[in-house]
């Protein structure tokens, strides 16, 4: 089974302070540890120079070993406590899948 790379965008709310994005932030980092399958996670705001986020302030991209990694992460107890996070700090969210292979 071909690797998944899980990309999410973030456009945070007008009212997430600092400290909410970074405890946002904290969250999906520790998300490595207690779900299996995932290989990597990168995460932080956008960097790149052409200026097209579209609003999204934030992202990150979780790399699972395969299809089925992803989908027992989407139940798991620790995924669900990160998203309720960015569900209460973000004005929207982008959710984008993608299969290697």
């Amino acid at each position: 089974m071909p690797a998944v790379t899980h990309v999410v965008l973030v456009r945070w709310r007008a009212d997430a302070d600092d400290a909410t994005r970074a405890a946002v932030r904290a969250g999906v980092r520790g998300l490595a540890g207690p779900i299996p399958g995932v290989l990597g996670i990168v995460e932080g705001p956008s960097v790149s120079p052409e200026g097209l986020e579209q609003g999204h302030g934030y992202g990150f991209v979780v790399t699972f070993a395969d299809a089925a990694a992803r989908d027992a992460y989407l139940p798991h107890p620790a995924h669900l406590e990160v998203a309720a996070a960015i569900g209460r700090a973000a004005d929207g969210v982008t959710v984008f899948d993608i299969a290697a292979g």
